[in-house]
């Protein structure tokens, strides 16, 4: 989540005052305040961060704890601080500066948006919501975040603390569904305040509170700024009735395998032999189908001669 901790300017109506007519307006002005106290002070948050700091901590994020974000983040606006300066680099150089972050296409995709907001857009990110949704690599959520926490505009930012924190205090169930579903998207529309700036606010202070709060292991419901209102509290915390949550896995896995082989390519400074490769897992078909999903996927170019880089092109 990527809003700045101060609104760039007054909204001109509080949040949660009889002129909001949200059918979450009960809920907007105790979220907010507590959002204006107990935000953490995040470098994306802040002014100098810009729509483009802001679009790179989204593409970070996503499933990817803070602390991990943090160093990474950093080091990519200090060489990268604006999209043309990325642009200009060969995507594998997105791909090693990732790092560990894990999840590395959306290094290419970040590379790929950034390609495209200095060709269409003079290398400054658009704060139009089409058209930050028609840049590669970029779908509803990121779209509807950048445009928010970026340009202070309203739209509904549904990720999983958002979701989570809706499905409790308005819906009375302790988890959302496994994935995204029709009526979540009606719901987040239905709760957004009317004024544009207190909108986005509401965004960035409903995803801290999931953050920080309503957290999906030991929720801290005596910190809650609206325990006194959550359908879920309210109703005894009723046990998750629907599909098993679907936990997710790394040791053993093709991402770990994936992560193993990008790892030695991310330090070489030369195409890497198919022996380097070979020595960084044991079982050879799980090797194979990991590096032929690297390659397909666009992360790893195969070289005459059984040599791998990352890519050029």
């Amino acid at each position: 989540m990527t809003a700045p901790t101060k609104p760039p300017h007054s909204t001109g109506t509080p949040a949660g005052s009889d002129s909001d007519s949200a059918p979450g307006a009960p809920l907007h002005s105790p979220v907010i305040a507590w959002f204006d106290t107990h935000a953490r002070d995040l470098p994306w948050r802040r002014p100098e961060a810009g729509a483009w700091g802001v679009m790179v901590s989204e593409f970070m994020l996503q499933q990817t704890p803070v602390n991990r974000v943090l160093p990474v983040y950093e080091q990519w606006l200090a060489r990268w601080p604006r999209p043309a300066d990325l642009a200009e680099e060969a995507p594998g150089e997105a791909v090693r500066a990732w790092g560990r972050l894990g999840y590395p296409r959306r290094a290419l995709r970040l590379h790929g948006a950034a390609v495209a907001i200095t060709e269409r857009h003079g290398g400054d990110v658009p704060a139009d919501h089409a058209q930050l949704l028609a840049l590669p690599g970029i779908g509803e959520y990121t779209a509807a975040a950048v445009a928010s926490f970026a340009y202070g505009q309203r739209h509904a930012v549904l990720d999983t603390n958002v979701r989570r924190v809706f499905a409790r205090a308005v819906t009375g169930e302790q988890f959302p569904p496994n994935a995204t579903t029709a009526a979540e998207r009606k719901l987040a529309r239905a709760l957004l305040p009317d004024e544009e700036r207190t909108a986005a606010r509401w965004a960035a202070a409903s995803m801290e509170l999931g953050a920080l709060v309503c957290t999906a292991k030991n929720e801290d419901c005596r910190r809650c700024p609206i325990a006194d209102r959550c359908a879920w509290l309210l109703a005894g915390k009723p046990e998750h009735a629907g599909p098993p949550r679907r936990a997710q896995t790394y040791a053993g896995t093709d991402r770990q395998v994936r992560g193993k082989l990008l790892a030695v390519l991310r330090e070489a400074q030369a195409p890497v032999p198919q022996a380097a490769l070979d020595r960084v897992w044991h079982e050879p078909v799980q090797r194979a189908r990991a590096l032929d999903g690297l390659v397909a996927d666009g992360l790893v170019e195969p070289l005459a001669g059984g040599l791998y880089r990352l890519p050029l092109a």
